[in-house]
């Protein structure tokens, strides 16, 4: 190897690690969620870290991405292996929580409700058998795509999508926290559409992340629109003016919507919310549709 040469591959080792560092608060925070105590977060984001040293980086087209169904397989395995400890409750890093609740709650209060929240989530998880776990962690608090969770399950995306929606029901069948309260979700949810139907722009900007996915199946990428979408101008600026057919729906025991012509199911919309919403998913399959567990909500009243 030239002088040049290694000057190179230390430039992109240097690279690596930088972005690496930049992933390395999410990571923490999934493995948090997944294992509970902080020194074996650290170990399977360390891990995650050597699993990367060792890739083909150039054949991976979304690192965030990769990373994270990475440590969430790396978790997955060290559940399936054995105990971990629990050495207090779980708690996202303060870098996760971007985006401010639209309570107004002061800081002090927050820390307190987040302390609450990090008990009463972590008894209800612990009930979870590893893949409920996971499955629940990556799509509901990090809006992982079920495609993306499958490969490291190893099972089918339709698969993944009911177990996920079993351990939800679980979750939301044993705790009171309001990251998975459903009465919470369904509001933002029905304060979305009616934002997208009107056009609100602005309002639809405060009610998603800042790093949102929409992501869409190729049959409603055909229908128009891109398969992903991230961040939040771009996501409200697609959303904005439209949903004027979709009616609320639970989807999966989720809040979502659904858009119903000649008698027939065409399009769902899902959603995954903690303090915004952080991922939508939208599926036109027939098939996948079929697969969908979809109830009509009546208790936003009639829609406008």
């Amino acid at each position: 190897m030239t002088v040049i040469e290694m000057a190179g591959a230390v430039h992109d080792t240097d690279l690596l690690v930088q972005r690496f560092e930049e992933q390395r608060p999410r990571l923490r925070s999934v493995a948090q969620r997944m294992l509970g105590a902080p020194a074996e977060a650290e170990d399977a984001v360390q891990d995650t870290w050597l699993r990367l040293s060792r890739a083909d980086v150039d054949a991976i087209d979304n690192l965030p991405g990769w990373l994270t169904t990475t440590v969430g397989r790396v978790c997955l395995d060290r559940l399936r292996s054995g105990p971990v400890r629990h050495e207090r409750p779980v708690d996202g890093p303060e870098e996760e929580r971007t985006a401010a609740d639209p309570g107004g709650r002061d800081p002090e209060q927050e820390a307190v409700l987040s302390e609450s929240v990090g008990q009463a989530l972590e008894v209800v998880l612990d009930t979870l058998g590893p893949t409920e776990r996971l499955a629940f962690v990556l799509h509901d608090m990090f809006a992982v795509s079920f495609d993306e969770i499958a490969t490291v399950v190893d099972r089918s995306p339709a698969a993944v999508r009911q177990i996920a929606s079993r351990a939800r029901r679980r979750v939301q069948g044993r705790s009171a926290a309001p990251e998975v309260d459903p009465a919470r979700q369904r509001r933002v949810v029905a304060a979305f559409l009616a934002a997208s139907r009107e056009g609100r722009f602005e309002e639809l900007l405060t009610l998603l992340d800042p790093h949102v996915v929409l992501r869409a199946d190729p049959a409603a990428v055909r229908m128009g629109g891109a398969a992903e979408t991230r961040g939040a101008s771009a996501v409200a600026a697609f959303f904005s003016g439209r949903a004027q057919a979709a009616v609320p729906a639970l989807v999966d025991a989720l809040p979502g919507a659904l858009v119903i012509a000649d008698g027939r199911n065409r399009l769902v919309i899902s959603f995954t919310v903690t303090d915004r919403i952080i991922g939508i998913e939208v599926v036109a399959d027939p098939e996948q549709l079929g697969e969908l567990d979809l109830v009509v909500d009546r208790s936003e009243g009639p829609v406008r």
